[in-house]
């Protein structure tokens, strides 16, 4: 029988959205494809939440957990999760295209010797084979791939894949990868979180700001809305690059790919490096003074406007909306 090896990524004893999304994808494809799914659970004191994997469809929960893996390590990982997929004979993996998961996908492939479809939006099962849908071309277009290695790998993006609870139950069982010095070359001293927003790649709303806000200090306007929708704070390259914000709100093929419900882009003219990190959002809101930027060519809802006049109203619009 067809093996399914889904990894399931948590951070600080907790499981991310990706987890649940990643599961639940690799359960679809395991019923369509009549193979068994082995949900696997990487890092420390981490047994205990295992069982939660079973609301969103997995039915067998592998834990490899080890002090030392409290914090990421890319080699001690990857070799964690290429060593189970060998042992359960899985030819299928499925991670989350999240930070993490990029970073483990290349790793577990070749340890595998699996050929790799990245940063999926769409699965679907024809004949018996994987069809996988993902970009090209920087997002301007889509196209249907299959994986023709004897292992399978595939990473899914992550807002994307829907993760509906149920009840559900999972088997819980412990596994052992032994592990040496050498399997942590590089360590983590320290992990900062962000507070009180979401994370940026699992938000489901997202406020954006660009150049057109011309100023650092203006971004307050931008945290304003985000705050009272209950969203994540976007930047582009150029404000990222300038120092008005942080790298890890850069949002862009060269900073995070999102897939939120809601994306509101404020004064951010629309390169194609920066749609190619947000152009899979449900619904894209654009707020531009430039009739002809090229963020309008992909907006659900275009407003023609000076962002420092269109800001404080949708903010006060939204704010009596939601009673806050």
């Amino acid at each position: 029988m067809t093996k399914i090896i889904a990894f399931a990524e948590q951070r600080e004893g907790k499981f991310k959205k990706s987890a649940f999304e990643t599961t639940q994808a690799a359960r679809n494809v395991a019923d369509n494809l009549g193979a068994e799914l082995v949900t696997l659970v990487v890092g420390n004191n981490v047994q205990g939440i295992a069982s939660e994997l079973g609301n969103y469809g997995a039915t067998k929960v592998i834990v490899v957990q080890d002090a030392r893996l409290q914090l990421y390590s890319t080699t001690a990982y990857s070799k964690i999760v290429a060593e189970i997929a060998k042992r359960e004979q899985a030819t299928i993996v499925f991670l989350p295209a999240s930070q993490m998961g990029k970073d483990l996908a290349s790793r577990v492939a070749v340890k595998l010797d699996a050929g790799i479809a990245a940063d999926c939006t769409a699965l679907k099962v024809e004949n018996g084979t994987i069809v996988a849908t993902r970009p090209i071309y920087a997002g301007k277009a889509f196209i249907d791939v299959t994986v023709s290695s004897q292992v399978k790998l595939f990473t899914l993006r992550p807002n994307v894949f829907t993760a509906t609870a149920s009840s559900g139950l999972a088997t819980v069982e412990t596994a052992t990868v032994e592990l040496s010095d050498g399997d942590f070359k590089t360590k983590a001293t320290g992990v900062k979180i962000a507070e009180g927003r979401p994370d940026l790649t699992e938000a489901s709303i997202i406020v954006s700001g660009g150049r057109g806000m011309k100023a650092p200090e203006h971004f307050k306007m931008i945290e304003q809305l985000a705050d009272v929708l209950g969203g994540a704070v976007g930047a582009s390259r150029a404000v990222v690059d300038a120092g008005w914000r942080p790298h890890d709100e850069q949002v862009g093929q060269t900073g995070k790919t999102v897939s939120p419900s809601l994306y509101i882009a404020c004064g951010i003219s629309g390169a194609i490096q920066h749609l190619a990190g947000m152009s899979s959002s449900k619904c894209i809101v654009a707020i531009n003074k430039d009739k002809d930027a090229p963020i309008f060519q992909i907006a659900d809802y275009g407003i023609v406007g000076d962002v420092f006049e269109v800001l404080p109203k949708l903010n006060d619009a939204c704010t009596a909306a939601l009673g806050k």
